[in-house]
Protein backbone atom coordinates (compact mmCIF):
# COMPACT_ATOMS: atom_id res chain seq x y z
CA UNK A 1 0.00 0.00 0.00
CA UNK A 2 2.80 2.57 0.79
CA UNK A 3 4.28 2.13 -2.86
CA UNK A 4 0.52 2.23 -4.23
CA UNK A 5 -0.16 5.67 -2.05
CA UNK A 6 2.73 7.40 -3.34
CA UNK A 7 2.17 6.38 -6.57
CA UNK A 8 -1.40 8.10 -6.43
CA UNK A 9 -0.44 11.31 -4.49
CA UNK A 10 2.50 12.22 -7.05
CA UNK A 11 -0.29 11.16 -10.13
CA UNK A 12 -3.21 13.57 -8.91
CA UNK A 13 -0.27 16.33 -7.69
CA UNK A 14 0.50 16.08 -11.46
CA UNK A 15 -3.24 16.36 -12.86
CA UNK A 16 -4.01 18.78 -10.29
CA UNK A 17 -1.15 21.53 -11.50
CA UNK A 18 -2.49 21.01 -15.07
CA UNK A 19 -5.74 21.49 -14.46
CA UNK A 20 -5.39 24.93 -12.10
CA UNK A 21 -3.13 25.64 -14.93
CA UNK A 22 -5.83 25.43 -17.64
CA UNK A 23 -8.54 26.88 -15.04
CA UNK A 24 -6.27 30.04 -14.68
CA UNK A 25 -5.32 30.52 -18.42
CA UNK A 26 -9.44 30.93 -19.20
CA UNK A 27 -10.26 33.00 -16.69
CA UNK A 28 -7.12 35.31 -17.42
CA UNK A 29 -8.68 35.50 -21.12
CA UNK A 30 -12.37 35.70 -20.70
CA UNK A 31 -12.67 37.71 -17.02
CA UNK A 32 -11.35 41.54 -17.05
CA UNK A 33 -10.85 43.42 -14.00
CA UNK A 34 -13.60 46.07 -13.79
CA UNK A 35 -11.61 48.76 -11.93
CA UNK A 36 -9.70 49.86 -14.69
CA UNK A 37 -9.74 52.60 -16.91
CA UNK A 38 -8.89 52.64 -20.28
CA UNK A 39 -6.19 55.30 -21.02
CA UNK A 40 -6.02 57.10 -24.42
CA UNK A 41 -2.20 56.37 -26.02
CA UNK A 42 -1.58 59.75 -26.16
CA UNK A 43 -3.03 62.70 -23.75
CA UNK A 44 -2.15 66.17 -24.02
CA UNK A 45 -0.38 67.83 -20.98
CA UNK A 46 -2.82 69.87 -19.94
CA UNK A 47 -5.88 67.18 -19.97
CA UNK A 48 -3.98 65.02 -17.64
CA UNK A 49 -5.32 65.06 -14.05
CA UNK A 50 -2.77 66.84 -11.20
CA UNK A 51 -2.52 63.96 -9.24
CA UNK A 52 -2.09 61.23 -12.14
CA UNK A 53 0.67 64.05 -13.19
CA UNK A 54 2.66 64.15 -9.75
CA UNK A 55 2.79 59.89 -10.26
CA UNK A 56 3.98 60.39 -13.56
CA UNK A 57 6.95 63.03 -13.24
CA UNK A 58 7.64 62.89 -9.47
CA UNK A 59 10.97 64.92 -10.24
CA UNK A 60 10.22 68.10 -12.14
CA UNK A 61 12.87 69.92 -13.50
CA UNK A 62 13.47 73.41 -11.83
CA UNK A 63 13.04 75.45 -14.71
CA UNK A 64 9.58 74.00 -14.76
CA UNK A 65 8.32 74.84 -10.93
CA UNK A 66 10.22 77.84 -10.78
CA UNK A 67 10.05 80.10 -13.78
CA UNK A 68 13.03 82.62 -12.20
CA UNK A 69 15.44 79.50 -13.01
CA UNK A 70 16.66 78.83 -16.62
CA UNK A 71 17.16 75.58 -18.96
CA UNK A 72 20.62 74.71 -19.49
CA UNK A 73 19.98 72.30 -22.54
CA UNK A 74 23.18 73.88 -24.29
CA UNK A 75 25.37 72.99 -21.19
CA UNK A 76 24.13 69.36 -20.86
CA UNK A 77 25.18 68.51 -24.65
CA UNK A 78 28.66 70.55 -24.00
CA UNK A 79 28.58 68.33 -20.73
CA UNK A 80 27.60 65.01 -22.62
CA UNK A 81 30.22 65.89 -25.43
CA UNK A 82 32.99 66.48 -23.10
CA UNK A 83 32.10 63.55 -20.41
CA UNK A 84 34.52 61.12 -21.67
CA UNK A 85 37.71 63.99 -20.40
CA UNK A 86 36.23 65.40 -17.78
CA UNK A 87 36.01 61.79 -16.65
CA UNK A 88 39.43 61.23 -16.78
CA UNK A 89 40.29 64.72 -15.59
CA UNK A 90 38.21 64.12 -12.37
CA UNK A 91 39.35 61.17 -11.61
CA UNK A 92 43.17 62.22 -11.97
CA UNK A 93 42.52 64.98 -9.62
CA UNK A 94 40.58 62.44 -7.10
CA UNK A 95 43.58 60.15 -7.08
CA UNK A 96 46.62 62.29 -6.81
CA UNK A 97 44.25 64.16 -3.76
CA UNK A 98 43.28 60.85 -1.95
CA UNK A 99 46.87 59.43 -2.27
CA UNK A 100 48.59 61.81 0.14
CA UNK A 101 45.59 60.85 2.60
CA UNK A 102 46.12 56.92 1.84
CA UNK A 103 49.66 57.54 2.62
CA UNK A 104 48.29 58.93 6.14
CA UNK A 105 46.59 55.88 7.24
CA UNK A 106 49.37 53.24 5.83
CA UNK A 107 50.74 51.27 9.31
CA UNK A 108 47.74 51.55 11.18
CA UNK A 109 45.42 49.61 12.14
CA UNK A 110 47.55 47.19 10.56
CA UNK A 111 46.52 48.41 6.98
CA UNK A 112 49.32 47.56 4.43
CA UNK A 113 48.76 49.60 1.44
CA UNK A 114 45.29 51.38 0.28
CA UNK A 115 44.93 52.05 -3.60
CA UNK A 116 42.13 51.88 -6.70
CA UNK A 117 42.24 49.13 -8.23
CA UNK A 118 39.44 50.74 -11.10
CA UNK A 119 38.67 54.39 -11.12
CA UNK A 120 36.19 55.31 -13.55
CA UNK A 121 32.65 57.49 -13.25
CA UNK A 122 31.27 55.54 -15.90
CA UNK A 123 29.73 56.49 -19.27
CA UNK A 124 26.37 58.48 -17.89
CA UNK A 125 27.01 62.44 -17.33
CA UNK A 126 25.27 64.60 -14.61
CA UNK A 127 22.65 66.49 -15.56
CA UNK A 128 22.18 70.49 -15.46
CA UNK A 129 18.20 70.75 -14.14
CA UNK A 130 18.32 74.92 -14.02
CA UNK A 131 20.29 77.89 -13.13
CA UNK A 132 19.57 81.00 -11.70
CA UNK A 133 21.90 83.92 -11.86
CA UNK A 134 21.91 86.81 -8.83
CA UNK A 135 21.82 89.87 -9.58
CA UNK A 136 24.76 91.86 -6.85
CA UNK A 137 26.45 95.07 -6.58
CA UNK A 138 29.59 93.86 -6.17
CA UNK A 139 32.30 92.30 -8.37
CA UNK A 140 31.72 89.17 -8.35
CA UNK A 141 28.87 86.54 -10.44
CA UNK A 142 26.64 84.70 -8.00
CA UNK A 143 24.28 81.63 -9.87
CA UNK A 144 22.90 78.64 -8.26
CA UNK A 145 22.72 75.31 -10.40
CA UNK A 146 20.43 72.03 -9.37
CA UNK A 147 21.90 68.69 -10.86
CA UNK A 148 21.59 65.41 -10.59
CA UNK A 149 23.43 62.35 -11.77
CA UNK A 150 22.20 58.63 -11.59
CA UNK A 151 25.73 57.39 -12.79
CA UNK A 152 27.40 53.81 -13.53
CA UNK A 153 30.76 54.63 -11.76
CA UNK A 154 33.19 51.97 -11.14
CA UNK A 155 35.35 52.49 -8.24
CA UNK A 156 36.84 49.55 -6.53
CA UNK A 157 39.02 50.20 -3.54
CA UNK A 158 41.68 47.35 -2.27
CA UNK A 159 42.70 47.87 0.99
CA UNK A 160 45.63 44.76 2.51
CA UNK A 161 44.69 44.86 6.16
CA UNK A 162 47.29 41.85 7.20
CA UNK A 163 47.83 39.45 4.69
CA UNK A 164 44.01 39.56 4.11
CA UNK A 165 43.12 42.07 0.45
CA UNK A 166 39.39 43.84 0.86
CA UNK A 167 37.56 44.97 -2.60
CA UNK A 168 35.14 47.34 -1.61
CA UNK A 169 33.61 48.56 -4.83
CA UNK A 170 31.01 52.09 -5.34
CA UNK A 171 28.33 51.27 -7.56
CA UNK A 172 24.33 52.71 -8.79
CA UNK A 173 25.15 56.16 -7.71
CA UNK A 174 22.91 58.15 -7.72
CA UNK A 175 22.69 62.39 -6.17
CA UNK A 176 20.65 65.59 -6.11
CA UNK A 177 21.94 68.79 -4.79
CA UNK A 178 21.42 72.59 -5.29
CA UNK A 179 24.62 74.29 -5.57
CA UNK A 180 25.77 77.88 -5.16
CA UNK A 181 29.19 79.34 -7.06
CA UNK A 182 30.29 82.50 -6.11
CA UNK A 183 32.82 83.88 -8.99
CA UNK A 184 35.11 87.02 -7.06
CA UNK A 185 36.74 89.11 -7.27
CA UNK A 186 36.92 90.10 -10.81
CA UNK A 187 40.92 90.92 -12.01
CA UNK A 188 42.24 91.59 -15.13
CA UNK A 189 44.04 88.52 -16.19
CA UNK A 190 42.15 85.52 -17.53
CA UNK A 191 39.75 83.68 -16.95
CA UNK A 192 38.67 87.50 -14.90
CA UNK A 193 38.35 85.76 -11.23
CA UNK A 194 40.41 84.65 -8.94
CA UNK A 195 38.50 81.96 -6.85
CA UNK A 196 35.29 80.24 -7.06
CA UNK A 197 33.29 79.62 -3.63
CA UNK A 198 30.68 77.48 -3.41
CA UNK A 199 28.15 76.26 -1.17
CA UNK A 200 24.81 73.97 -0.91
CA UNK A 201 21.69 75.71 -0.61
CA UNK A 202 19.91 72.46 0.89
CA UNK A 203 20.48 68.87 2.24
CA UNK A 204 21.70 66.78 -0.56
CA UNK A 205 20.16 63.65 -1.30
CA UNK A 206 22.72 60.98 -1.72
CA UNK A 207 21.77 57.07 -2.80
CA UNK A 208 24.36 54.07 -3.50
CA UNK A 209 25.43 50.78 -3.16
CA UNK A 210 28.42 49.19 -1.63
CA UNK A 211 30.27 45.78 -2.35
CA UNK A 212 32.53 43.98 0.21
CA UNK A 213 34.10 40.84 -1.14
CA UNK A 214 31.69 40.65 -3.37
CA UNK A 215 28.25 40.95 -0.81
CA UNK A 216 26.21 43.92 -0.90
CA UNK A 217 26.88 46.11 2.30
CA UNK A 218 23.72 48.07 2.05
CA UNK A 219 21.49 44.82 1.85
CA UNK A 220 21.66 44.82 5.41
CA UNK A 221 18.47 45.67 7.34
CA UNK A 222 18.81 49.63 8.69
CA UNK A 223 22.08 49.96 7.39
CA UNK A 224 21.42 51.70 4.02
CA UNK A 225 19.36 54.36 5.20
CA UNK A 226 21.85 54.78 8.49
CA UNK A 227 24.75 55.33 5.94
CA UNK A 228 22.58 57.61 3.31
CA UNK A 229 21.71 60.11 6.30
CA UNK A 230 25.14 60.05 8.25
CA UNK A 231 26.68 60.73 4.55
CA UNK A 232 24.25 63.66 3.88
CA UNK A 233 24.73 65.20 7.30
CA UNK A 234 28.33 65.41 7.20
CA UNK A 235 28.33 66.83 3.48
CA UNK A 236 25.92 69.78 4.99
CA UNK A 237 27.83 70.00 8.20
CA UNK A 238 30.94 70.92 5.65
CA UNK A 239 29.30 72.60 2.76
CA UNK A 240 25.54 74.34 3.85
CA UNK A 241 25.71 77.52 3.38
CA UNK A 242 27.10 79.39 5.15
CA UNK A 243 29.81 76.96 5.25
CA UNK A 244 31.61 77.49 1.94
CA UNK A 245 34.01 75.47 0.19
CA UNK A 246 36.94 77.98 -2.10
CA UNK A 247 38.26 77.23 -4.83
CA UNK A 248 40.81 79.50 -5.45
CA UNK A 249 42.09 79.72 -9.29
CA UNK A 250 44.42 82.25 -9.40
CA UNK A 251 47.41 83.73 -7.45
CA UNK A 252 45.45 86.16 -4.85
CA UNK A 253 48.47 88.50 -5.70
CA UNK A 254 47.63 88.68 -9.32
CA UNK A 255 45.92 91.51 -10.48
CA UNK A 256 44.59 92.11 -7.24
CA UNK A 257 43.61 96.00 -6.64
CA UNK A 258 45.40 96.90 -3.22
CA UNK A 259 43.44 98.77 -0.48
CA UNK A 260 44.41 101.63 1.44
CA UNK A 261 46.17 100.06 4.74
CA UNK A 262 47.01 103.43 6.87
CA UNK A 263 47.83 106.93 6.53
CA UNK A 264 51.78 108.49 6.14
CA UNK A 265 52.57 111.33 7.84
CA UNK A 266 55.03 113.66 6.36
CA UNK A 267 56.12 116.95 8.04
CA UNK A 268 58.72 118.94 5.10
CA UNK A 269 60.54 121.03 7.58
CA UNK A 270 63.30 122.88 5.94
CA UNK A 271 66.20 122.35 3.34
CA UNK A 272 69.44 124.19 3.81
CA UNK A 273 72.40 124.80 1.09
CA UNK A 274 70.51 124.11 -2.06
CA UNK A 275 71.67 124.81 -5.54
CA UNK A 276 71.32 128.22 -6.85
CA UNK A 277 69.72 127.43 -10.60
CA UNK A 278 68.92 131.32 -11.06
CA UNK A 279 71.80 133.91 -12.28
CA UNK A 280 70.28 137.55 -10.51
CA UNK A 281 68.85 136.16 -7.78
CA UNK A 282 68.51 132.61 -5.36
CA UNK A 283 66.07 130.00 -6.40
CA UNK A 284 62.35 129.47 -5.23
CA UNK A 285 62.30 125.99 -3.78
CA UNK A 286 59.46 124.05 -3.62
CA UNK A 287 58.92 120.47 -2.50
CA UNK A 288 57.08 117.84 -4.68
CA UNK A 289 55.86 114.58 -2.61
CA UNK A 290 54.47 111.27 -3.82
CA UNK A 291 54.24 107.97 -2.94
CA UNK A 292 55.71 105.01 -5.68
CA UNK A 293 53.09 102.88 -7.23
CA UNK A 294 50.16 105.50 -7.06
CA UNK A 295 48.10 107.49 -9.49
CA UNK A 296 47.04 110.10 -6.78
CA UNK A 297 48.35 113.47 -8.07
CA UNK A 298 51.75 114.48 -5.96
CA UNK A 299 51.27 117.01 -3.21
CA UNK A 300 52.94 120.05 -3.39
CA UNK A 301 54.63 122.35 -0.27
CA UNK A 302 54.60 126.93 -0.96
CA UNK A 303 57.05 127.91 -3.07
CA UNK A 304 59.63 130.04 -0.82
CA UNK A 305 61.22 132.93 -2.62
CA UNK A 306 64.54 134.03 -3.36
CA UNK A 307 66.41 131.28 -0.53
CA UNK A 308 68.63 128.69 -0.52
CA UNK A 309 67.31 127.50 3.06
CA UNK A 310 63.58 127.23 2.92
CA UNK A 311 61.53 126.53 5.95
CA UNK A 312 58.26 125.30 4.93
CA UNK A 313 56.62 123.27 8.62
CA UNK A 314 54.12 121.97 6.10
CA UNK A 315 51.96 118.53 7.30
CA UNK A 316 50.75 116.29 4.17
CA UNK A 317 49.23 112.87 4.46
CA UNK A 318 49.61 110.11 2.36
CA UNK A 319 47.65 106.99 1.60
CA UNK A 320 49.62 104.04 1.76
CA UNK A 321 48.46 101.07 0.14
CA UNK A 322 51.79 98.46 0.75
CA UNK A 323 54.12 99.88 2.99
CA UNK A 324 56.57 96.77 2.38
CA UNK A 325 57.68 98.04 -1.09
CA UNK A 326 56.29 101.84 -1.24
CA UNK A 327 58.61 104.39 -0.84
CA UNK A 328 58.33 108.54 -0.52
CA UNK A 329 59.25 110.35 -3.31
CA UNK A 330 60.57 113.50 -2.84
CA UNK A 331 61.74 116.54 -5.83
CA UNK A 332 62.79 119.50 -4.78
CA UNK A 333 62.07 122.39 -8.05
CA UNK A 334 62.82 125.71 -8.18
CA UNK A 335 59.62 127.83 -9.31
CA UNK A 336 59.74 130.06 -12.51
CA UNK A 337 57.24 132.43 -13.86
CA UNK A 338 58.07 131.18 -17.00
CA UNK A 339 58.81 128.33 -18.89
CA UNK A 340 59.77 124.91 -17.36
CA UNK A 341 60.70 124.60 -13.47
CA UNK A 342 64.12 123.78 -12.65
CA UNK A 343 65.10 120.78 -10.65
CA UNK A 344 67.24 120.85 -7.39
CA UNK A 345 67.34 117.68 -6.22
CA UNK A 346 65.35 114.03 -4.65
CA UNK A 347 65.31 111.49 -2.91
CA UNK A 348 63.61 108.33 -1.64
CA UNK A 349 62.56 107.13 1.48
CA UNK A 350 61.32 103.18 1.79
CA UNK A 351 58.29 103.13 3.78
CA UNK A 352 59.52 99.97 5.18
CA UNK A 353 61.67 101.27 7.36
CA UNK A 354 58.95 102.86 9.57
CA UNK A 355 57.50 101.10 12.67
CA UNK A 356 53.85 101.97 12.94
CA UNK A 357 52.91 104.95 15.30
CA UNK A 358 56.98 105.73 15.74
CA UNK A 359 57.65 109.29 14.55
CA UNK A 360 60.81 109.13 12.88
CA UNK A 361 63.18 112.48 12.22
CA UNK A 362 65.07 112.49 8.72
CA UNK A 363 67.94 114.62 7.29
CA UNK A 364 68.54 113.48 3.68
CA UNK A 365 71.10 114.46 1.07
CA UNK A 366 69.53 115.22 -2.03
CA UNK A 367 71.01 113.61 -5.34
CA UNK A 368 70.27 114.10 -8.88
CA UNK A 369 68.47 110.59 -9.68
CA UNK A 370 68.18 107.46 -8.04
CA UNK A 371 70.96 105.64 -10.14
CA UNK A 372 73.92 105.24 -8.37
CA UNK A 373 76.05 105.48 -11.62
CA UNK A 374 74.84 108.86 -12.58
CA UNK A 375 77.94 110.92 -12.27
CA UNK A 376 75.68 113.82 -10.88
CA UNK A 377 75.21 112.63 -8.00
CA UNK A 378 78.95 113.69 -7.03
CA UNK A 379 77.59 117.01 -6.99
CA UNK A 380 76.25 118.56 -3.91
CA UNK A 381 72.65 119.81 -3.88
CA UNK A 382 72.00 120.17 -0.03
CA UNK A 383 69.54 118.27 2.67
CA UNK A 384 66.39 118.07 3.59
CA UNK A 385 64.98 117.78 6.58
CA UNK A 386 61.47 116.11 7.47
CA UNK A 387 59.16 114.22 10.20
CA UNK A 388 57.08 110.75 9.20
CA UNK A 389 55.12 108.36 10.68
CA UNK A 390 53.37 105.72 9.75
CA UNK A 391 49.80 105.13 10.94
CA UNK A 392 47.46 101.80 10.53
CA UNK A 393 44.20 101.97 10.31
CA UNK A 394 41.88 100.31 13.21
CA UNK A 395 40.81 96.91 11.03
CA UNK A 396 44.46 96.78 9.51
CA UNK A 397 46.93 96.92 12.69
CA UNK A 398 47.27 93.88 13.51
CA UNK A 399 48.69 92.96 10.32
CA UNK A 400 51.75 95.23 10.42
CA UNK A 401 54.53 93.98 12.96
CA UNK A 402 56.64 96.46 15.15
CA UNK A 403 57.47 98.25 18.74
CA UNK A 404 54.45 100.48 19.56
CA UNK A 405 55.19 103.14 21.80
CA UNK A 406 53.36 103.43 25.18
CA UNK A 407 51.04 105.92 24.00
CA UNK A 408 49.81 103.86 21.46
CA UNK A 409 49.32 101.07 23.45
CA UNK A 410 47.42 102.98 25.87
CA UNK A 411 45.31 104.30 22.91
CA UNK A 412 44.40 101.31 20.96
CA UNK A 413 43.40 99.63 24.93
CA UNK A 414 40.56 102.89 25.29
CA UNK A 415 39.90 102.47 22.15
CA UNK A 416 38.74 99.00 22.44
CA UNK A 417 36.66 99.61 25.13
CA UNK A 418 35.24 102.75 23.24
CA UNK A 419 32.82 101.05 20.71
CA UNK A 420 31.92 105.35 19.48
CA UNK A 421 35.70 105.59 18.43
CA UNK A 422 35.63 105.29 14.95
CA UNK A 423 32.59 107.65 14.86
CA UNK A 424 34.76 111.05 16.55
CA UNK A 425 38.03 109.76 15.20
CA UNK A 426 40.43 110.66 12.67
CA UNK A 427 39.80 108.35 8.97
CA UNK A 428 40.25 108.05 5.36
CA UNK A 429 36.58 108.42 3.44
CA UNK A 430 37.14 106.14 0.15
CA UNK A 431 34.46 106.98 -2.35
CA UNK A 432 34.61 104.76 -5.63
CA UNK A 433 31.94 105.93 -8.68
CA UNK A 434 31.51 102.71 -10.28
CA UNK A 435 29.20 103.79 -12.91
CA UNK A 436 25.73 105.27 -14.09
CA UNK A 437 22.80 104.12 -15.99
CA UNK A 438 20.02 105.72 -18.24
CA UNK A 439 21.97 109.10 -18.21
CA UNK A 440 20.88 111.21 -21.05
CA UNK A 441 21.54 115.04 -21.95
CA UNK A 442 19.35 117.21 -24.37
CA UNK A 443 21.97 117.54 -26.51
CA UNK A 444 24.67 115.40 -25.72
CA UNK A 445 25.80 112.66 -23.56
CA UNK A 446 29.76 112.12 -22.98
CA UNK A 447 29.26 111.86 -19.15
CA UNK A 448 31.77 112.23 -16.16
CA UNK A 449 30.96 112.51 -12.85
CA UNK A 450 32.05 115.12 -9.55
CA UNK A 451 32.51 114.32 -6.12
CA UNK A 452 32.27 117.19 -3.63
CA UNK A 453 32.86 116.53 -0.20
CA UNK A 454 33.71 119.56 2.43
CA UNK A 455 34.56 121.78 -0.22
CA UNK A 456 37.35 119.16 -2.12
CA UNK A 457 35.90 118.30 -5.69
CA UNK A 458 37.63 115.56 -7.55
CA UNK A 459 36.13 114.36 -10.75
CA UNK A 460 36.47 111.14 -13.19
CA UNK A 461 37.20 110.84 -17.04
CA UNK A 462 34.50 111.56 -19.60
CA UNK A 463 33.22 109.05 -21.76
CA UNK A 464 31.63 109.88 -24.74
CA UNK A 465 28.64 109.07 -26.40
CA UNK A 466 26.64 106.57 -23.87
CA UNK A 467 24.19 106.29 -21.51
CA UNK A 468 25.26 103.80 -19.42
CA UNK A 469 29.05 105.22 -18.18
CA UNK A 470 31.28 102.49 -16.30
CA UNK A 471 34.00 104.56 -14.34
CA UNK A 472 35.33 102.53 -11.47
CA UNK A 473 37.61 105.62 -10.57
CA UNK A 474 38.29 105.74 -6.32
CA UNK A 475 38.70 109.32 -5.08
CA UNK A 476 40.27 109.39 -1.91
CA UNK A 477 39.64 112.20 1.47
CA UNK A 478 41.01 112.42 4.73
CA UNK A 479 39.48 114.17 7.06
CA UNK A 480 40.13 115.11 10.63
CA UNK A 481 37.05 113.87 11.94
CA UNK A 482 34.49 111.23 11.04
CA UNK A 483 31.74 112.91 8.93
CA UNK A 484 28.99 112.04 11.06
CA UNK A 485 26.74 115.15 9.71
CA UNK A 486 27.99 115.87 6.54
CA UNK A 487 26.74 115.00 2.74
CA UNK A 488 28.86 114.28 0.02
CA UNK A 489 27.07 115.48 -3.38
CA UNK A 490 28.02 113.80 -6.44
CA UNK A 491 26.48 115.37 -9.87
CA UNK A 492 26.74 113.68 -13.28
CA UNK A 493 27.68 116.07 -16.34
CA UNK A 494 27.97 116.03 -19.59
CA UNK A 495 30.50 118.44 -21.67
CA UNK A 496 31.19 118.69 -25.62
CA UNK A 497 33.91 120.92 -27.23
CA UNK A 498 33.22 122.69 -30.09
CA UNK A 499 34.39 125.27 -32.42
CA UNK A 500 36.25 125.80 -29.81
CA UNK A 501 33.91 126.32 -27.24
CA UNK A 502 33.38 123.91 -24.00
CA UNK A 503 29.42 123.36 -23.34
CA UNK A 504 28.17 121.50 -20.20
CA UNK A 505 25.05 120.39 -18.89
CA UNK A 506 23.24 118.58 -15.98
CA UNK A 507 22.23 115.55 -16.33
CA UNK A 508 21.60 114.67 -12.77
CA UNK A 509 23.15 114.93 -9.33
CA UNK A 510 22.40 112.86 -5.64
CA UNK A 511 23.12 114.03 -2.06
CA UNK A 512 24.52 111.26 0.35
CA UNK A 513 24.30 111.10 4.19
CA UNK A 514 27.81 109.75 5.23
CA UNK A 515 26.33 108.91 8.98
CA UNK A 516 25.24 105.64 7.25
CA UNK A 517 28.56 105.02 6.28
CA UNK A 518 30.36 105.57 9.42
CA UNK A 519 28.27 103.35 11.31
CA UNK A 520 28.35 100.54 8.99
CA UNK A 521 31.88 101.14 7.59
CA UNK A 522 30.71 100.76 4.16
CA UNK A 523 27.67 101.02 1.82
CA UNK A 524 27.24 99.70 -1.77
CA UNK A 525 24.18 101.04 -3.03
CA UNK A 526 22.46 102.65 -6.10
CA UNK A 527 20.94 105.97 -6.14
CA UNK A 528 18.15 107.48 -8.48
CA UNK A 529 19.63 111.02 -10.01
CA UNK A 530 17.55 114.05 -9.06
CA UNK A 531 16.51 116.15 -12.17
CA UNK A 532 17.03 112.69 -14.27
CA UNK A 533 14.48 110.52 -15.85
CA UNK A 534 15.42 107.58 -15.21
CA UNK A 535 19.09 108.07 -14.30
CA UNK A 536 21.13 105.74 -11.78
CA UNK A 537 24.24 106.10 -10.37
CA UNK A 538 26.67 103.02 -8.46
CA UNK A 539 28.41 104.26 -5.44
CA UNK A 540 30.61 102.67 -3.23
CA UNK A 541 31.52 104.30 0.16
CA UNK A 542 33.86 103.17 2.91
CA UNK A 543 34.97 104.39 6.07
CA UNK A 544 38.55 103.22 7.72
CA UNK A 545 39.30 104.58 11.07
CA UNK A 546 42.94 105.56 11.58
Amino acid sequence: MGFLGSLLGIFGFGIGISVGLVIGYFLFIYFEPRDVKDLPESTPFDEIEPSLLVDLLPELPLWVMNPDYERVDWFNEFIANMWPYLDKAICGIIKSTTKRIFAEYIGQYQIKSIEFEQFTLGTIPPRFHGIKVYHSNEKELVFELAVRWAGNPNIVVALKLLSLQISVQLIDFQMAATARATLKPFVPTFPCFSSIIVSLTKKPEVDFGLKVLGGDLMAIPGLHHFVQETICKQVARLYLWPQTLDIPILDSSIGAVKKPVGILHVKVLRAQKLLNTDFLSKSDPYVKLSLGGDRLPAKKTTVKMNTLNPVWNEDFKLTVKDPESQVLQLHLYDWEKIGAHDKLGMQVVPLKLLNPYEKKELTLDLVHSTNPNDPQNKKARGQIMLEMSFIPFQEDSKKFSGPLNIHERKESISSLSDDNYSLRGAGLLLVTVIGAEDVEGKHHTNPYAVVVLRGEKKKTKARNKTWNPKWEEEFQFVLEEAPLKDLIHIEVKSKKRRFGFRSKELLGYVDIQLMDVIYNGRINEKYHLINSKDGILHVDIRWKVI
